[in-house]
């Protein structure tokens, strides 16, 4: 796969579309001067269909508050630069840069698998988050209903879920989401990554104003739905100064508990990464790096249970006091006061056997 220079494309936030790290062979483009074009063009989005086998992933890490989630597309168009996710794009032999963002993997018959999995006798009920590597609500959700179909899935077996986003089009399923919420079987997690318009474009280029996610958070608070406002993530230099403010106007947008995440880095991210700071903040990209290494034993990222979301040192440190500072300080609940209701799943189309 060639490695074009793709700067300037519209609405995309990676700068390259280089190989993953699976690649066999992989070539590298050379700008010799001899002609450029910044022509400032889009790339259109490609839908990829997959019949999908299972629906619902599991894991085993200690350091996350769930063991189950379904996510409802590979790869985002929201193009955050730094999502943790991109690396995952690698194992369908696309690339975590551009491919992440523009070929963007769709699961039609999802609901339908869904449904019968829950149907299953031997399945147990744990609560699921929707949106673990992906974002239910980008924007071809609008148009696909992947999403709302697997919520209405959820809501029949009366399974509790909980949603993260950065999408104010959750809006649209609130009807669910309050139906639920009311008997304590789900519950929304918004991201706002920062309060300032031209800091969002660059970094999360194709999703929700801050402004229009506080709106949502407002209106999922007054529609009974509990809300967990997550700063996500701190980037040292970059946005870690708007911590205190971000929770502000989180808990003043009616957001009942709070978290946060240290940046991370993992596999291709940290060079895509750096590519974005060259671009975007060449006077800080030293500094930034600096700091992130400093928080990460000298590397641009560590993996290890307990430390991958919030990093160690003493930059990590004073996130932290400053985090658990705030959250006193406005009021927020922890996390596990929002724990849903796993004593109300009904399996469906149960009958007793003949025999």
């Amino acid at each position: 796969m060639e490695q074009d220079d793709t700067r300037y494309l519209k609405g995309r936030g990676a700068l390259s579309n280089r190989d993953s790290r699976f690649a066999r062979f992989t070539r590298e483009g050379i700008d010799d001067g001899w002609w450029r074009e910044d022509t400032g063009a889009s790339v259109a989005t490609e839908v990829i269909r997959e019949d999908v086998r299972t629906i619902i992933s599991t894991n085993a890490s200690p350091d996350i508050p769930f063991d189950q989630s379904i996510n409802p597309y590979r790869g985002c168009e929201h193009g955050c630069i730094y999502c943790y996710a991109r690396p995952s794009h690698a194992w369908w032999d696309m690339s975590p840069g551009l491919d992440f963002e523009t070929r963007i993997i769709t699961k039609p018959g999802a609901a339908a698998l869904l449904e019968r999995t829950l149907s299953a006798p031997n399945y147990a009920c744990t609560t699921v988050l929707i949106g673990a590597n992906t974002d239910p609500y980008q924007p071809l959700e609008a148009k696909l209903g992947t999403t709302r179909a697997i919520i209405e899935v959820l809501q029949r077996f009366r399974h509790p879920f909980s949603v993260i986003t950065k999408s104010a089009l959750v809006l649209r399923d609130i009807d669910i989401l309050s139906e639920m919420a009311a008997r304590r079987l789900c519950s929304v997690a918004i991201s706002v990554t920062t309060l300032d318009n031209e800091l969002k474009r660059k970094l999360e280029p194709r999703t929700a104003a801050p402004a229009s996610r506080l709106r949502a958070i407002k209106q999922l608070a007054d529609a009974g739905v509990p809300v967990t406002l997550m700063v996500a993530p701190i980037i040292p230099l970059i946005n870690d100064h708007e911590l205190e403010a971000i929770l502000e106007a989180g808990r003043a947008a009616g957001a009942e508990s709070a978290n946060y995440v240290f940046l991370r880095l993992p596999h291709e991210i940290s060079q895509m990464w750096r590519e974005w700071l060259a671009e975007h903040y060449p006077d800080r990209a030293r500094h930034v790096m600096s700091i992130v290494q400093q928080s990460r034993e000298g590397r641009n990222y560590q993996s290890g249970f307990h430390t991958r979301m919030s990093g160690q040192g003493a930059f990590a440190d004073l996130i932290k006091q400053r985090f658990q500072l705030a959250v006193r300080k406005l009021g927020f609940l922890r996390e596990d006061r929002l724990a849903l209701d796993t004593t109300q799943f009904v399996r469906k189309n149960e009958q007793l056997s003949l025999f």
